[in-house]
């Protein structure tokens, strides 16, 4: 049920989010690397990965077992840095504390289920949520990245911060 109503929720909130954020230049100094390493990490996983077909485990997948979830987090985190507002932060990171661990043990039995040995040798090597860096077999596939419509993120990035700048501007910087 509440796997269903995370996009739905997602736009009430950032709605919620764009109308009572306080950004502030030095805030979105200070959130903005967050999110860019979060749009990026959700970008080469995207150009990786090829839902129900094949598990992937290349390229960011060698570093944790959900790096879309993990990507978006950052960018939740750093949206939450940017906005100066403890009640937005709230609104961003509460949802993904609640949501995600749900998800994932959901999309995990589905893939044991589609990847039998494979999954659980890779359970084995590879952390749940946060990564742990090392090896990466690269394999970014723009192709790929365009098939999975990762660029909405790219987009959605673009326009929320530019209005975080221009709200950040109105309040006098």
């Amino acid at each position: 049920m509440i796997q269903r109503l995370r996009v739905p929720l997602g736009f009430v909130a950032a709605a919620v989010v764009l109308y009572l954020a306080t950004p502030r230049g030095i805030t979105i100094l200070a959130g903005l690397p967050v999110a860019v390493a979060g749009a990026l990490l959700r970008g080469m996983a995207a150009g990786v990965i090829r839902k129900d077909s094949k598990l992937a485990t290349a390229g960011p997948y060698s570093w944790t077992r959900n790096p879309l979830y993990f990507g978006s987090f950052l960018l939740t985190v750093g949206f939450a840095i940017m906005s100066a507002n403890w009640i937005v932060a709230l609104v961003l990171v509460i949802p993904s504390l609640v949501i995600y661990p749900n998800v994932i043990r959901k999309e995990e039995a589905h893939l044991e289920r589609l990847f039998p040995e494979d999954f659980r040798s890779y359970c084995d090597r590879v952390p749940r949520f946060f990564p742990k860096f090392g090896q990466f077999e690269r394999s970014f596939s723009l192709k790929q990245y365009r098939a999975n419509r990762e660029y909405n993120t790219a987009l959605g990035f673009t326009a929320v911060l530019a209005v975080f700048i221009l709200k950040s501007l109105s309040n006098g910087g």
